[in-house]
């Protein structure tokens, strides 16, 4: 029997109020490491401009490129019965994106964000509210791949219902990028998502963090530990650098370098890379294709969503992502380590 959905995607959804900043200086610690924004204190401060997007979130992010790649998609996420609510509803059905797992918390508000724009960085001011969500374990049936991200705090019990539906339908495959919080639950509390997790997303940092491993760990070795905690395969992102995939089903021969998609201009906005890398990498594994080919997809759509603000604005058809890697120069493929 055929499936209903190609993929369904786990996390929080928000509104995002995006706000660039004119008056405002950073300042670094004497490792250069850890940053803080600082601006006029108790006064008007002007700012750039303002951009408001809808639907965005981690899965949302992911879900919304996926369907805008060809896939059939719904996701699991819980909006506030107000304005913005209903707006998040009437956004996924434009995007082709089913609402059928969307929870409605009719007495609470809908998550609303504010993005600090300054330079081609951001910070972010968030808040997760404390909602109720559709159960997981009744998908039966009706996905063979799951996405999961960036939940509130509140919502710790979603991940033994994940784990508990991944256990019991081995044959679902499921993409994890732990978000904040997940990340501070560590890697203990979800074990049994870690064991589950088919492919395991993360930035150098997040991976040393996970992994139980010091700064600056070779990344062979950062692959090894993270695949002991049961990810089949582990995507690392390295900012501009570049990023490496291993594949522990062929062992040390599965492992790649990736440099970034070559283009010209800078970025507008970082935001949404991340998340651009797991949608085109995932929707490659999902179209039946190898890790080295899935390589080649990620930073493609990095590429395209930095050169917008908004996550999801520069997110790219199939035919368009096509017509990149027609366009990529011959060097742009994975290397192996």
């Amino acid at each position: 029997m055929a499936k209903r959905y190609d993929l369904v995607c786990i996390g929080d959804v928000v509104m995002d109020a995006f706000i660039g900043l004119e008056e405002a200086s950073v300042h670094w610690d004497k490792k250069h490491e850890n940053s803080t924004i600082s601006m006029p204190f108790a006064t008007k401060v002007p700012y750039d401009s303002l951009t408001v997007a809808t639907a965005v979130g981690n899965s949302s992010n992911v879900v919304v490129g996926a369907a805008r790649l060809g896939l059939k998609t719904g996701i699991i996420t819980s909006v506030g019965g107000d304005e913005y609510g209903r707006q998040i509803l009437e956004y996924y059905r434009r995007e082709r994106v089913s609402p059928e797992f969307v929870h409605v918390n009719k007495s609470l508000p809908t998550n609303y964000h504010f993005v600090l724009n300054f330079h081609a960085e951001r910070t972010i001011l968030i808040k997760h509210q404390d909602y109720e969500y559709y159960d997981p374990r009744k998908l039966d049936g009706k996905t063979e791949w799951l996405y999961f991200s960036s939940i509130g705090e509140h919502a710790l019990s979603m991940h033994d219902k994940v784990a508990d539906y991944l256990r019991k339908n081995p044959g679902v495959r499921m993409g994890f990028n732990p978000g904040t919080f997940q990340l501070k639950f560590g890697t203990k509390r979800l074990r049994e998502v870690y064991k589950h997790t088919y492919v395991l997303f993360l930035n150098r940092e997040e991976g040393e963090l996970v992994a139980g491993k010091k700064e600056g760990t070779p990344i062979p070795e950062l692959f090894a530990a993270l695949h002991r905690l049961g990810p089949k395969i582990v995507c690392i992102t390295d900012g501009p650098d570049g990023a490496y995939a291993s594949d522990a089903r062929t062992g040390q021969s599965g492992q790649w370098f990736m440099p970034p998609y070559p283009d010209p201009k800078p970025p507008v906005s970082r935001t949404g890379a991340g998340d651009a890398f797991s949608t085109g990498f995932l929707c490659a594994l999902i179209y039946g294709l190898p890790v080295a080919e899935a390589l080649r997809w990620a930073p493609i759509e990095s590429m395209h969503v930095v050169q917008f603000f908004g996550a999801q604005t520069g997110l790219l058809s199939k035919p368009a992502l096509q017509s990149f890697l027609k366009k990529a120069p011959k060097k742009y493929v994975a290397k192996k380590l």
